[in-house]
């Protein structure tokens, strides 16, 4: 494994401090996954000044010099590890605003945005799953601002998910109805992609701008 160093990484606020092959490989597709930029270093190399929280393994935590350091306990999911790490770069305990994008359809895509960073994107397969899958996000991820925006390019399937999220989700979270054209003509080439155009989808949905959706609960206790 070579040092990951150009331009546009020595800039990054996160670096990958391991020679774990295993550990280098879950962590640097987690990072490339949500389009964060981050430095490749040995436990051995001074951090440059530059990198506001280094990412290690246990093994390799002792050799690692640098104020902000997150141990990666090797054989878990990496997402949660750099969710924190996004927070630590910027200098934040919890997000500002925190985004779930949703493509229903056959298949529903899942994307989560925090700040304008992708912390992560899931597909599921039915909207009893889909339901459980956001509602286990909003009660794990706290921030000031909480949307919920739901794609309507399959009107039938919003219809059906749209009342059920309402009764689940908490009242601090509003939702928003988006409308989905234009969002999958870049996902083109990346089709044959299992689930990757459904999450690509779900991340469009998440950046645009959506009607507000009038939550039943929240009306009943103004």
């Amino acid at each position: 494994m070579t040092p990951n160093i150009d331009d546009s990484s020595m800039e990054a606020k996160i670096a990958v401090a391991t020679v774990s092959g295993k550990a280098y490989y879950l962590l640097v597709n987690e990072l490339k996954a949500r389009r964060i930029d981050f430095l490749s270093l040995t436990p051995y190399e001074p951090v440059p000044l530059n990198a506001q929280v280094v990412i290690t393994t246990e093994a390799e935590r002792e050799h690692v010099k640098h104020a902000k350091v997150l141990v990666y306990q090797e054989n878990t999911s990496p997402s949660a590890i750099v969710d924190e790490a996004i927070k630590l770069s910027e200098g934040k305990k919890d997000f500002e605003t925190l985004v779930v994008g949703v493509d229903p359809g056959k298949t529903f895509g899942i994307a989560v945005m925090s700040d304008g960073n992708i912390l992560n994107t899931m597909t599921c397969s039915s909207i009893a799953e889909t339901v459980n899958a956001i509602s286990g996000i909003f009660s794990k991820q706290g921030a000031a601002v909480r949307i919920l925006k739901v794609g309507n390019w399959a009107p039938s399937y919003t219809a059906e998910l749209l009342p059920m999220l309402d009764s689940t989700l908490p009242k601090d979270v509003t939702i928003e109805i988006v409308r989905e054209a234009g969002t999958s003509r870049f996902i083109g080439q990346t089709a044959h992609k299992r689930g990757l155009k459904h999450a690509m989808a779900a991340i469009k949905i998440a950046e645009r701008r959506g009607q507000l959706y009038t939550r039943k609960d929240v009306e009943e206790t103004r």
